[in-house]
């Protein structure tokens, strides 16, 4: 019979990530002409603070750079069938590497305040001051450009792809199995397939939650700690220049290097877990699903559900049931499950 109506893309991009991607690059830009214009007034005016503080945004604009690539990558290979399923993922590859990019810069800001705590210099507060302010100022535009507030329901853009779709598989003439040997299928009958999709409003579905995007999260947090540390050495500064604490300024460096490396340690375990398909990243889903379709009488005997993008899991359910029906019915079950974008159900018939 004609199957094309039952084709379907893998797009599973995040739901804003061409506004992202635009929002990131104007980030670098800022970035980028408040480093050049440190480094280069620091070099005329033989400044050696605002020529640190241009090498340390060099740094930030580095590791947001990967955050625009990674999104520019993941849009033009939204539909390379070399993805299995999709690129929705660069973005938290490229947020684990981004993350280790932030603990290696946690790791320097330490290193060097320890180095000064041991041989304290001399500081021209004025100057530094004003530095650390005009670095704040760019940071507090960035953060409002990159801030994700994870409310935004739309389609996944880069594709108009269909926020959900769904594979069920039902067997016909299997032989009888007992509950739990998901791991024999033996399916000698016609096998018949249903694909559903969801996500356009004109299908009386809703389109899939925003997720949390990790590409852009971690173009924030290099953000952010780039504006701790601006604020940190402001407040150092200014108790240094009314009391002469040349220690304090060390010392805020050695809190603002724990501090992002908090942060990197979070944003590492959150990406790592997603890239391994950890089940910690979607448990709530899982025990959504098993609440869904599990009666006296149906027994969800395999379950995988991994994360595919922003806003978007896949999942792979196995049912055992004495008294089975046709896959779309297991599907309508989970139509209308926030962020479930990739289906597919096995049916596996029982002995009573």
């Amino acid at each position: 019979m004609p199957t094309e109506h039952l084709a379907h893309e893998h797009v599973f991009l995040g739901a804003d990530h061409q506004r992202n991607e635009r929002r990131v690059w104007l980030v670098i830009a800022l970035t980028a002409t408040m480093m050049v214009a440190e480094i280069a007034a620091g070099s005329i005016y033989g400044s050696m603070a605002l020529v640190a503080d241009g090498w340390h945004m060099s740094t930030h604009a580095g590791a947001m750079l990967i955050t625009a690539l990674a999104y520019l990558y993941a849009r033009h290979q939204a539909r390379n069938p070399r993805f299995t399923f999709g690129t929705g993922k660069l973005g938290d590859l490229a947020g684990f590497a981004s993350a280790i990019v932030l603990a290696l810069i946690a790791l320097l800001i330490g290193w060097e305040s320890l180095l000064r705590l041991a041989n304290p210099v001399q500081i021209s507060f004025s100057q530094a001051i004003a530095v650390a302010v005009a670095g704040l100022a760019v940071n507090l535009v960035s953060a409002f450009l990159l801030k994700d507030d994870h409310q935004h329901l739309g389609h996944s853009h880069g594709g108009h792809s269909h926020g959900a779709h769904s594979h069920a598989a039902h067997s016909h003439g299997a032989k009888a199995q007992p509950a739990g040997g998901h791991h024999h299928h033996d399916h000698d009958g016609q096998s018949h397939e249903a694909h559903g999709h969801e996500g356009h409003s004109h299908h009386g579905h809703p389109a899939p939650t925003a997720g949390i995007d990790n590409n852009l999260r971690s173009a924030y947090l290099h953000v952010m700690a780039d504006a701790l540390t601006s604020v940190l050495a402001i407040l150092a500064l200014l108790a240094g220049s009314i009391y002469g604490w040349l220690w304090l300024d060390p010392a805020m460096g050695i809190v603002g290097a724990l501090v992002i490396a908090r942060w990197s340690y979070g944003l590492i375990r959150q990406t790592g877990l997603i890239l391994i398909d950890a089940t910690d990243a979607v448990a709530d889903l899982q025990s959504e699903i098993r609440q869904r379709i599990e009666t006296p009488q149906e027994t969800i005997t395999d379950l995988h559900v991994w994360q595919v993008g922003p806003g978007h899991n896949a999942a792979i359910v196995a049912i055992a049931t004495a008294n089975p029906h046709p896959p779309a019915f297991y599907k309508e079950k989970l139509a209308k499950l926030s962020g479930l974008s990739h289906l597919t159900v096995e049916v596996t018939p029982v002995a009573a």
